[in-house]
């Protein structure tokens, strides 16, 4: 099972790409404000790198928090769709462990369907100027 793991909750964006529970890859960078521009590249050249293609993933396990209120939205917002259009299982995980305890779940069959977003505290929306 070729499983995409994401985390962008920080400047520093991570992507990966196992095989059961064995990593073939994985690639960190410095995405900060060009998280939404580079994250589809970076998952499509660790699929190519791996003579991998979208259709290949059969699970997602990514990040849900806490962390920037961005940066779990991007990378949640594309981990959902690609989920949606491969029909992917998907599971959010969280912690120091966050790959080890995701991978295990999505190789024991679970899918959330939907993973949403932990910010970690309330979020605070600025009140529009009259």
């Amino acid at each position: 099972m070729i499983i995409l793991t994401i985390r962008t909750d920080k400047p520093e964006a991570e992507i990966g790409l196992y095989e059961g529970d064995q990593q073939l890859a994985y690639v960190t960078w410095e995405a900060h404000r060009q998280l939404a521009e580079t994250l589809h590249a970076k998952i499509k050249g660790l699929l190519d790198d791996q003579h991998k293609d979208w259709s290949d993933i059969e699970g997602i396990v990514c990040y849900q928090g806490p962390g920037s209120f961005t940066g779990l939205r991007i990378g949640l917002s594309l981990a959902n769709a690609l989920a949606a259009s491969e029909q992917a299982a998907i599971v959010g995980s969280t912690g120091e462990q966050w790959i080890a305890a995701g991978l295990e779940r999505i190789l024991k069959g679970e899918n959330q369907v939907v993973v949403l977003p932990e910010y970690g505290a309330p979020v605070h929306i600025t009140q529009q100027k009259k």
